[in-house]
Order: structure tokens, then C-alpha cells, then sequence
């Protein structure tokens, strides 16, 4: 683990975005939570642990992937980010080794997390399991009945998964439970978070902990390239396989796209593009943007994607969308799914639905790009849990 905890100016602040805004509870426990992630990333002993397991364990470096097909079809120079071939199929495992190595550290006999997709979920009790510390895995009943693939490798890997029936019974109500869960037994469980949102220190320890996908992809294209790339695009809910492979790429001169959810379009309703038809609000103990009504009320989410369909956004994406520095544009249901079959069928790579969006996105901007141009996608995940979503035309 190379990436250090670059920490943001301010609490947790991104620009105006992000903070703490959580009962008092909590509060406490955060402070806490702060003082040991720093702690934890100044030890030595700390990062050559953590190394370890994602060199031997995990699987990395994960390749950088050039895709000859695709290439030719799309007149440009592609390459793929191969999260999916991380052990567990998706970057959420680079996080939950960092955290779980953290809540040992902190003497911690309990883990709680929340899901949608159900791959942090899984990469969750992975950890878990590893490290011998005992797994609850909140997730919205909607989801479990379209993840149930991710449902029953969580409960192999011996977590123990809650179904949650209030709400709109997806991510953002899983998180709700989870969160109410930490305050009831703040001083025995350690609450996993799997994106870049929540409470500063939150946002801050999940970008440092996937940082290393920016760090290998920013290594890997210069050697293949002999220079960086154009452009860089991967798909957001949360943020945080995008900002895993952004942030090491922030002060050079390389295009940034985040890729939400369009669902069945934005004039519809029916979707989770957040920054693109969002605005600055709170949610789950950050101010960032957010899907909301004209009286501050979350609004219901819809993706085909179960990871996109969160109604917010890691603050620090917000903050680089409104200063300017990452483009945000969303994917409707149905580009996604012509793209999830035109990666499979041209490349052989089965992306999950989520990633599916980023190269959708990439398909409709091909004709604008230089036929020399060279285009990273973050493939955050593999799509085994999303082949039985039905597919559009290659």
C-alpha cells in the first residue's frame, strides 16, 4: 500500500462539501475512528500488513487490459482497468481489507456493513472471514432478490445478512440501518462503509484505500503508452471505484468522466444521476449533492445497476464536479445493457451492470474523440451477478 491519507482541508471538508452531520452519539466514535485511520497510515507495520494481503491475498496489481476489438470498432485506443479480476470480482475488496485491518487494530469484535449490488457486501465477508472477525451485512429486500447470486456467497463466506424492508428497500435504506445499528453498539462494532460517502473520516480512509487502482493504472499506462492517457471514465453510485482511479490523475492533464445512473432517463424521474440532476443537501452525515424534492425529502432512485441507484455522492466527487475538474454525465438502463452485451461479445470480459454504464458512455462520445486518443475505463467489477439482466443488440 503506497497511497498516503492526503486529508482534505477543514473536517473532512471537499470545497463547501462534505463534514460530519451526525447525532452526538456518534460523534465521539468519528473523532476516534479519525484518530486511529491516522495512526494506522503513519505505522509501518500497518501498510506492510495491508500490502501484503492485497499483493498475496487480493491479487494485485490487477492488469491493465487492452482491448483490440473494441479499439477497432471505436476508432480509438481503450483499455480496461481490471478490477473484476481482484479476488471477490469487483475494487470493493481493496476497502474492506483496509477497514477490517483497522477495526482489529482497534480492538473491534464486531463488523457491520451495508450493500446494494451486494459486492461490497461480499468483499465484506471476505475480510471477515480472513481476519477472523464476525460479519452483519445490511441490504434492502429489492436488492436481495436481484443479487441473490451475492446474497449466498455472503452467507457461504459466514456473514450474516439483514434484509431491510423500510424505504425503498435498496442502498439507501440499508445504509440507514446500518447506521442505527452503530449508534445502538458504537463501542463493540466497527461500521464498514463501502463508498465514499458518510461522515468525514469516511470519504477520506475509502479513497485512500482504493487510491491503489489509480496508483497501478497511472504506472501500467506509461509503460504500455509511453505517456498518460486522454481520458479516464468509470461509473458512479457512491464514488469510490472513481475516485480510486482518479485522485493519483488529478493534477495532470487527463480527462475525468463519471458515469451515473440515466435509469429510464432523467426527464423521467426514474433514475440516480445525482450530480448531473441533483443538488447540495445532507445525507447520511455529509453535505454533498443529492436527488431530493422541493421539500428537502430524498427522492426514490431507480438503475438497473443496484449499485447506482444510491441517491447521493461521495463529497469529494462533488467538489471536482462543480470546481470543474471531473465531467459528470449519465447512462440510461438501456445503453448500459447494449454495452454490458458489446463488451462480452467483443472482448470476451463480462463487466458488471455498473461498469457497463462507463463503457456505454464511452461508445457515444467515440465518434468525438481523436482516433489516436488513448481512454482508460475503471472496470470497477465482473457481471456474473447481473447475467440474467436482459441485453441490448452488440
Amino acid at each position: 500500500m503506497t497511497g498516503s491519507a492526503e486529508r482534505p482541508a477543514g473536517v473532512g471538508r471537499y470545497g463547501r462539501f462534505g463534514g460530519r452531520y451526525v447525532p452526538e452519539t456518534l460523534m465521539e466514535a468519528l473523532i476516534r475512528l479519525d484518530g486511529a485511520f491516522t495512526r494506522a497510515m503513519e505505522d509501518p507495520a500497518f501498510r506492510q500488513d495491508l500490502t501484503g494481503l492485497l499483493t498475496h491475498y487480493a491479487g494485485r496489481p490487477t492488469p491493465l487490459t487492452f482491448c483490440p476489438n473494441l479499439s477497432k470498432r471505436l476508432a480509438l485506443r481503450v483499455y480496461l482497468k481490471r478490477e473484476d479480476l481482484l479476488h471477490g470480482g469487483a475494487h470493493k475488496l481493496n476497502n474492506t481489507l483496509g477497514q477490517a485491518l483497522l477495526a482489529r487494530s482497534m480492538g473491534k469484535g464486531r463488523i457491520i456493513a451495508e450493500t446494494g449490488a451486494g459486492q461490497h457486501g461480499v468483499a465484506t465477508a471476505i475480510a471477515g472471514a480472513r481476519l477472523g472477525l464476525p460479519v452483519e451485512v445490511y441490504m434492502g429486500e429489492v436488492d436481495i432478490r436481484r443479487q441473490a447470486l451475492n446474497v449466498s456467497r455472503m452467507e457461504l463466506l459466514g456473514a450474516r445478512v439483514i434484509p431491510v424492508a423500510s424505504g425503498t428497500r435498496t442502498l439507501k435504506d440499508a445504509v440507514n440501518e446500518a447506521l442505527r445499528d452503530w449508534v445502538e453498539r458504537v463501542e463493540d462494532t466497527f461500521y464498514l462503509l463501502g463508498s465514499i460517502v458518510g461522515p468525514h473520516p469516511y470519504p477520506l480512509m475509502v479513497r485512500t484505500f482504493q487510491s491503489v487502482i489509480g496508483e497501478e493504472a497511472r504506472r501500467q499506462i506509461l509503460e504500455r503508452e509511453g505517456r498518460l492517457p486522454d481520458t479516464i471514465l468509470a461509473c458512479v453510485g457512491g464514488g469510490s471505484n472513481a475516485i480510486g482511479i482518479f485522485h493519483r490523475f488529478l493534477a495532470d492533464d487527463v480527462r475525468l468522466i463519471g458515469v451515473e445512473a440515466g435509469g429510464e432517463g432523467l426527464e423521467t424521474g426514474m433514475h440516480g444521476a445525482s450530480l448531473c440532476a441533483g443538488s447540495p443537501g445532507v445525507l447520511h452525515g455529509a453535505l454533498s449533492y443529492l436527488l431530493q424534492d422541493e421539500n428537502g425529502q430524498v427522492s426514490d432512485t431507480h438503475s438497473i445497476a443496484a449499485g447506482l441507484d444510491y441517491p447521493g455522492v461521495g463529497p469529494e466527487l462533488a467538489h471536482l464536479r462543480e470546481s470543474g475538474r471531473m465531467e459528470a454525465v449519465s447512462v440510461t438502463d438501456r445503453a448500459a445493457r447494449e454495452a454490458f452485451s458489446l463488451l462480452a461479445r467483443t472482448e470476451g470480459i463480462v463487466p458488471a451492470m455498473e461498469s457497463a454504464h462507463a463503457i456505454a458512455r464511452l461508445v457515444e462520445m467515440a465518434g468525438e474523440l481523436d482516433r489516436e486518443s488513448v481512454v482508460v475505463v475503471n472496470l470497477s467489477g465482473r457481471g456474473d451477478k447481473d447475467v440474467e439482466a436482459p441485453v441490448g443488440p452488440v
